[in-house]
């Protein structure tokens, strides 16, 4: 068999994407089919798990067919079958489980039960097939995981070799976009909303508190999110319609801030010869700013549709398992709150 290019099926249900894509080599998009719910949930301003389960049950089957569609190739025509196991939500992630499972049983093919970060990371190596290939990540790689559930630095010294320094101790950045987001009336998801209403604000309009944290790797942004209520209960006080763009504005940079010097302090520290951002929070503009305009270290930041979930990632991280021979039994189970390796 040619290791190099071999055929994935990646399969990822974590939250509220079905997704399914065909990855070759381990870098080459032939196909990656989305199906989001972010409509549905919207109206509740968050994820609701038991609809998400719903709605993977509906659409899983189809996605995995239009992926093969589209890839022009079959199932027989793969090397493996890579599935999130975990985290997320353990009614979401058994739907793509168990479908992976049904698929492998069926084919006889290898599977791989892929983590959900892990995914994030191995963005960076993608890329569209008929493309020009972007620069592969060179090691020791900083990478900056941050996303509605996680924030973390991880110190990768070779292929699904991960060294976590530290993460949040409270709310992830991407959960505290959503809140602030609720805070100042703004729609679900509150990324992309605050982004929007920062445009025309001021970033220097308030001075919020950024949490450094010394002597460790690690983030807080509980601080900041009450530091925003307190201001925007200051602010309802008067007669005047609250400054929303300034808010936003304001809230972005501090979080802008935190996540950019403590990666850089950190790169600098382990000297690295390069840092990835990747999650759905590093489709922030500013925060992709603030990392490509440095000349310190060379930045892999995956493009925008490889940010939010997605199962070419998870195609991808399943490719470096399976050339490492590291590969599942059926046995295997979700795991909602499965750490980095």
């Amino acid at each position: 068999m040619d290791h190099k290019n071999a055929r994935i099926l990646g399969i990822e249900s974590s939250c509220d994407e079905t997704a399914a894509a065909v990855i070759i080599g381990g870098r080459v998009i032939e196909s990656s089919i989305i199906a989001s719910q972010i409509d549905l949930h919207a109206r509740f301003g968050g994820v609701f798990p038991e609809l998400a389960s719903r709605e993977h049950v509906k659409a899983i089957y189809t996605v995995v067919e239009e992926a093969l569609q589209q890839s022009h190739l079959s199932l027989i025509d793969m090397d493996a079958i890579a599935v999130t196991r975990g985290p997320g939500l353990a009614g979401s992630l058994v739907i793509g489980v168990n479908l992976a499972k049904a698929l492998a049983l069926a084919s006889g093919l290898p599977i791989i039960g892929v983590n959900h970060l892990e995914g994030h990371i191995y963005s960076a190596w993608l890329y569209q097939s008929g493309t020009t290939p972007p620069p592969e990540p060179q090691f020791p790689l900083l990478a900056l995981l941050v996303s509605g559930g996680h924030s973390e630095l991880v110190l990768m010294n070779d292929h699904l070799k991960y060294q976590r320094l530290g993460g949040t101790l409270d709310d992830a950045a991407g959960e505290a976009f959503d809140k602030v987001a609720r805070l100042l009336g703004l729609s679900y998801p509150g990324g992309p909303s605050i982004q929007e209403a920062a445009h025309s604000g001021n970033p220097k309009a308030y001075d919020f508190p950024r949490a450094r944290l010394k002597d460790t790797w690690n983030f807080s942004f509980s601080g900041l999110k009450t530091a925003v209520l307190r201001k925007v209960q200051d602010l309802q006080q008067s007669s005047r319609p609250l400054p929303v763009a300034d808010l936003a504005a304001s809230f972005q940079a501090a979080i802008v801030d935190a996540l950019f010097d403590k990666t850089m302090s950190a790169a600098e520290e382990f000297e690295v010869k390069g840092i990835l951002v990747a999650g759905g929070v590093s489709a922030n503009q500013s925060l992709r700013k603030a990392f490509m305009t440095q000349d310190q270290f060379p930045v892999h930041i995956p493009p925008l549709s490889l940010c939010t979930d997605n199962a070419a990632m998870i195609a991808s991280a399943g490719y470096y398992h399976f050339i490492n021979k590291d590969l599942d039994d059926f046995a295997f189970d979700v795991q909602p709150t499965w750490p980095l390796p």
